[in-house]
This record gives C-alpha cells, sequence and structure tokens, in this order.
C-alpha cells in the first residue's frame, strides 16, 4: 500500500485547502498510459488464430480448458458458489474482485482484455469520482491506493461550465468541498488501460480467461452454463452480465432493444498541450448551440478533449480530414478549445455515436443479472458511467456474501436469486437518477444560448446588440441554486451503504489555499494563471516574427512607438508603422493583470473581446485587458492577440498552436 497519512474528516478545517501539486511524468512511447503506471511483470496468453501472434502486454490472463475450472487463489478458502462474469472491463473486474475478497470462486470471460473491447487506445482517460474510489477502498484499499497514486487529481481545483466563444465562466463545481465533508478521497482521472491493468492484477491470472467471447447462456434453475464463441461451455451457480452496451447476456435475457442514439456524435484525443491555468482549473465544458467541448487535464502535460456535435448517426469523416472538419465546426470559439484541436494528432483522433440504453425495472432473471453498461448505459457528460459500475460491482458483492452468511446461520442452500434481486433493488433508484441527470446535462449544454438571436437564423442579427438570453440566464440562476445538492448527493449519497470503511480523507489531497476565493471570484482566478503573456501578430500589417514577450515587472513597462525609446524607463517596442505615433502605448503589470495606457496618440489604440466588442482605450486611462483580446495599435491592420502559454510560442509555433498566428 501507498504510504498515506489519514485523517478523520466530517467538516472542513484550514489543511484541507493547501495546495499539493501531482506532477505525472509520461512516457512518449507508451501512447495508452496517460497517468504513470507500474509495467507488472505479467503477460496476456490467449489463443492464436490463423498462424498470427497477438502483440500484448502488460496483463496476464489464462486459457482453460472448458472442462476444467481455474483453481481459486491458495491462500483464499473458495465459497461453494461458482460466479461467471461475462466481460473483463472495468466493471466487470471490479465486481470480480470484490466478490473474491469475499471468498467466492469467480470466472472472467473477455474477449480481447488487451483493448477494453477494441476501444482501450481511444477512449482514453476515465474519470473516477469520489463515491466511486469510496467503493474501491471499501472493496480493495491496496487497490485503491494504487488508483489514486497514479492517478491525476482534479477534484482540488476549479472544474464547471464556460461559454465556448468568449471562455468566461458560467457556472464552476464545487467537487473538493462535498468529498471532504463527507470523508471521501477526492476526484482522480486515470487511463482506462491502466485501471484496467491494475484491476486485472488484482483479480488474479488464474481467474481471467482472455480470448472467450460469452455469446449465450442456460439458466438451469439452480445452475448457469454459459455459451462461448468457440462452443465452449462453462458452468457455474449464477451469471453476471458485464459485457457492456451492446450485451449479449442482456440480448439474450430480453430481447433485441435498441440502445438510444443521444443525437450527438462525439470525436475525442489527447494533446500534448498544457494550459496556462493548469494548477487552478481541472475541467472545463465548453457550451455551444447543438455543439458542445470537454476538456480535462489527465496529468503528465497532457490534455483529454471531447466535442460533441449534434447530426444523424453514421457519419464518415473523409480520410485525414477529422481534425480539418471540427476547426469548421469550433470556428470562432475560444483558444481553449481551439489549442487542443491544433496540437491533437490526426491519428489520435477517434469519432464514435454517442448511445446510451433507457433505464428498466428488470435487471435479471433467476441466477441472472447485469452489471455496469450492459442494463444502465449512460451519456459521459456527467462522468458517472464507470462509478455507477463500481458501485454496482460493490454491491452486488456484498449482497452474495450477505446470502451466504445467511445460509450458513440457517444451513439452507443459499438464496441466490434472491440475493441478486436484492442487489438490483438497492441499485435501481439511484443509477435511474444519475442516468437522467446525464441526459439532462447533454440536453442544457448543447441547447445554451449566450444571447437573443443565436440560432433564430434571419434573426440572428439580434446577436450583435448582445442581450442575454433568458435560458442562459435562468439557467444559471437554477444551476447554481441545484448543483451543490446534485453534486453531494452523487459523490456522497452511496457511502453510507459502504460497510467497514471509515470516512477518512488524505493530506496528500490538499487543495490550494486560493480555492474558495476563486470559486466566487473569476478575477481571482485569471490572476492566478501561471503563464508567460504574449502578443501574437494577428493584422495585415503585422510582421508574423514580431513576437512581443510582455514584462511583469511592475517598474518596468513596455513601451510601444514608432521608433524605439532608449531614454524612457522601461521596455521600448518599435513599430515603425504610419498608423503608430512615436509614442503610441504603455502595457504596464500590476498584482497579476496587465494593464493598456494609450499616451495621447493620433490613431487611437483598440481594444477587442473575441466576440467582436470593440472600444477605443481612453488617453492616460489604463484599461485592462484580458487573455484572447486583440490590441489594435492605430489601426486594425496593426493588431496583436492576447495569449497566455506554458511555453514559448517560438518553441511550438511551427505545430501551428497559435490561434491568433
Amino acid at each position: 500500500m501507498a504510504s498515506t497519512l489519514f485523517y478523520n474528516s466530517m467538516s472542513l478545517s484550514a489543511a484541507v485547502f493547501s495546495r499539493t501539486h501531482f506532477p505525472i511524468p509520461i512516457n512518449k512511447d507508451s501512447p495508452l498510459e496517460f497517468s504513470p503506471c507500474i509495467h507488472y511483470d505479467y503477460h496476456l496468453r490467449s489463443r492464436t488464430r490463423s498462424g498470427q501472434k497477438k502483440c500484448l502486454t502488460e496483463v496476464r490472463a489464462t486459457v482453460a480448458s472448458p472442462t476444467e475450472a481455474p483453481s481459486a487463489p491458495a491462500s483464499t478458502q473458495p465459497k461453494k458458489l461458482r460466479i461467471l462474469v461475462a466481460g473483463g472491463g472495468i466493471g466487470g473486474l471490479v465486481f470480480a474482485l470484490a466478490a473474491k475478497k469475499k471468498g467466492f470462486d469467480v470466472v472472467v470471460f473477455e474477449k480481447d482484455l488487451s483493448a477494453v473491447r477494441g476501444e482501450g487506445q481511444y477512449r482514453g482517460p476515465i474519470q473516477i469520482q469520489s463515491n466511486a474510489l469510496a467503493a474501491l477502498e471499501a472493496i480493495d484499499l491496496d487497490v485503491a491506493e494504487e488508483v489514486m497514486r497514479v492517478g491525476c487529481v482534479t477534484g482540488d481545483r476549479i472544474n464547471g461550465l464556460v461559454d465556448g466563444v468568449s471562455g468566461t465562466w458560467y457556472v464552476k463545481f464545487d467537487t473538493f468541498t462535498p468529498a471532504v465533508e463527507r470523508g471521501l478521497p477526492v476526484t482522480r482521472v486515470i487511463s482506462r488501460m491502466t485501471l484496467q491493468q491494475i484491476l486485472a492484477r488484482a483479480v488474479g491470472e488464474e481467474i481471467i480467461i482472455n480470448d472467450s467471447n460469452v455469446v449465450n447462456f442456460e439458466d438451469l434453475g439452480d445452475k448457469v452454463n454459459v455459451i462461448l464463441e468457440n462452443g465452449q461451455r462453462y458452468e457455474g451457480d449464477l451469471l453476471v452480465g458485464a459485457d457492456g452496451i451492446w450485451s449479449k447476456v442482456r440480448k439474450n435475457l430480453f430481447g433485441l432493444n435498441e440502445a438510444v442514439y443521444s443525437g450527438y456524435t462525439c470525436y475525442t484525443g489527447i494533446a500534448d498541450f498544457v494550459p496556462a491555468d493548469i494548477n487552478s482549473v481541472g475541467y472545463r465544458v465548453f457550451l455551444g448551440h447543438k455543439q458542445y467541448f470537454v476538456s480535462s487535464d489527465v496529468g503528465g502535460g497532457k490534455m483529454q478533449w471531447y466535442a460533441f456535435h449534434k447530426e444523424s448517426p453514421g457519419g464518415v469523416d473523409s480520410p485525414n480530414g477529422k481534425k480539418e472538419r471540427l476547426l469548421k465546426i469550433f470556428e470562432g470559439w475560444c483558444d481553449n478549445v481551439i489549442d487542443l484541436l491544433l496540437t491533437t494528432e490526426e491519428d489520435a483522433i477517434l469519432r464514435r455515436d454517442i448511445y446510451d440504453r433507457t433505464p428498466i425495472l428488470t435487471w435479471g432473471k433467476g441466477h441472472v443479472t447485469l452489471l455496469g453498461d450492459s442494463v444502465h448505459a449512460m451519456q459521459p457528460n456527467m462522468g458517472q458511467g464507470g462509478c455507477m459500475a463500481i458501485e454496482d460491482g460493490y454491491q452486488l458483492a456484498l449482497e452474495l456474501d450477505k446470502a451466504w452468511k445467511k445460509s450458513s446461520e440457517t444451513g439452507t442452500p443459499v438464496d441466490v436469486a434472491s440475493s441478486l434481486r436484492s442487489y438490483e433493488n438497492s441499485r435501481r433508484l439511484r443509477v435511474a437518477i444519475i442516468h437522467g441527470m446525464a441526459r439532462m446535462a447533454a440536453l442544457m449544454a448543447s441547447t445554451y444560448k449566450a444571447y437573443l438571436g443565436v440560432g433564430l437564423g434571419p434573426l440572428s442579427f439580434l446577436t450583435k446588440f448582445r442581450i442575454p438570453h433568458p435560458g442562459r440566464v435562468g439557467g444559471r440562476v437554477f444551476i447554481d441554486k441545484a448543483m451543490p445538492l446534485m453534486l453531494s448527493w452523487v459523490l456522497g449519497g452511496n457511502s453510507s451503504k459502504l460497510e467497514g470503511r471509515s470516512p477518512s480523507c488524505r493530506l496528500s489531497d490538499k487543495a490550494n489555499d486560493q480555492l474558495r476565493t476563486w470559486f466566487e471570484d473569476d478575477d481571482a482566478l485569471e490572476r492566478a494563471i501561471d503563464g508567460e503573456w504574449y502578443l501574437i501578430p494577428c493584422g495585415q500589417d503585422n510582421d508574423a516574427s514580431q513576437l512581443i514577450c510582455l514584462n511583469r515587472d511592475e517598474k518596468n513597462p513596455c513601451i510601444i512607438g514608432s521608433a524605439p525609446h532608449g531614454d524612457v524607463s522601461g521596455i521600448s517596442i518599435a513599430i515603425p508603422k504610419p498608423q503608430v505615433s512615436e509614442m503610441h502605448a504603455r502595457i504596464s503589470y500590476k498584482d497579476g493583470a496587465f494593464y493598456l495606457t494609450d499616451l495621447r496618440s493620433e490613431h487611437g489604440t483598440w481594444i477587442a473581446d473575441i466576440e467582436g466588442k470593440r472600444y477605443r482605450v481612453p488617453p492616460n486611462f489604463p484599461a485592462r485587458f484580458h487573455p484572447s483580446d486583440a490590441i489594435e495599435i492605430g489601426s486594425q491592420k496593426v493588431a496583436f492577440r492576447v495569449k497566455v502559454m506554458k511555453s514559448s510560442p517560438g518553441s511550438v509555433e511551427k505545430e501551428g498552436i497559435l490561434q491568433a498566428a
């Protein structure tokens, strides 16, 4: 177990707001792992097909004979129930681990453990929120410690909704306080493949049968037989279908029932990019009309992003056309969106249509039940899909253990069917509510309208008047009131069911002591940006090589004029253009912000924001400017875009990172 200091916490203290940074180095030669991962000395055993050798690493599993059951760990005396699990994804492995810890004999069938059913490379990191981390702690504290150690903490920073065009904050989410108040771990992001490797190692190679695809089953009353794609059969006391949204177990239980198309296709990718506000912001949801964009820090200098666009399913992009299409769809959006798209390689972008499944009242029959996406696949907008599967796994193992204990006390056979129904009843309502929240979140994110006229066709001219849309105003009031209650219930609403887990938080999960201020003050959050400020040429008459790095020395401002001025205090910047006066403007720095002062220039100095609002800077009066603003020196032809970056633009501009250039 990782060496970690715990303290009991049912109330906030000053300690939890002092900052701990989590630097996570990344090996660029290992594209599947976006969090640091221990490289276990395990290898995957699987049958070969057509003489081809599979190159699969990291996790070892067994290909067992259908007549020979995998043996249980020598250190644990197995109970008589033999549990068959269809699916070795996150939900299936978490349940297998929980059942193993309870002493059950478990067998996991997975058709391709190396790729999480073909999507592990692309689906990238997964958010494991406080509720799921607490469930993992209740299942296996050592495994939970490892997950939290290698994961990237995002719950200790600002998260929330922003306007997609301006980048301004709409609503901020506090996921830190609900966790600490209830004694829960703080939300992390971890690579799906890394998480699966940790879980598979803990479950054990003798329990997982790789290259085994469950296509059918037979419920014989007291026993269940599973049938693999190759015709082999395995017998057990019960079957758990954890085989995902396209579950064959579900299909054979209830017949064909089509998944529901969300109305959105999703592009996703991972960018080698570090935003300037990485130490204060964990993830953002950028809102727009019929489209939205999500970005999240995943550690190691990488950002995961998701781009959602409303359209019919089944669309196909032209060869090498995904990135180009996305840049057109999100044209005019803020730098936080465009920079991530520009710094993502074309072959690292995956497109998939988003489906979910409408919640159902019946999760199983007889000795068969479902778990995770196989029964309640949900849209990714709440980040709770995998978390709900982890909670499912804990609860199912708990109910089976209760049934076994009752059987031992009374001397009667284990009532498997009743224990499965008890599990289903305990999970149904919570899962259905969170499923509904995920759908509502998608609707809200994609129907957002900043101003009157957006999406109104002939009436779109109304947007130039910048009249706030009533839905935006009303929605913000509602979310401000409802979000704290919702987050408290989502993150902490299951904690009372976690037997044997004491409320506790890690001192390593401390947040910045300015976190509360950042929640309440957008200006303070902007001033906390930790990056270099640049003026990037973007006007017709600009010299493209004239890149200006702004000086943070309050005593040495930048003086802009048509010729150098060595006789003035500060740094002289010469722009030899007719529109630029000899002493045109001054840029000064104070208390984390930059200000522009016009020095009574002949042609004036202008500031324009990303939404197009443009105003003239009054003479001799400092005007504050912000990231993404455009500064015009005498004319729109001599203009610079304000850019804040962690690295010098000169080191990355060859990759096209600068939207302004």
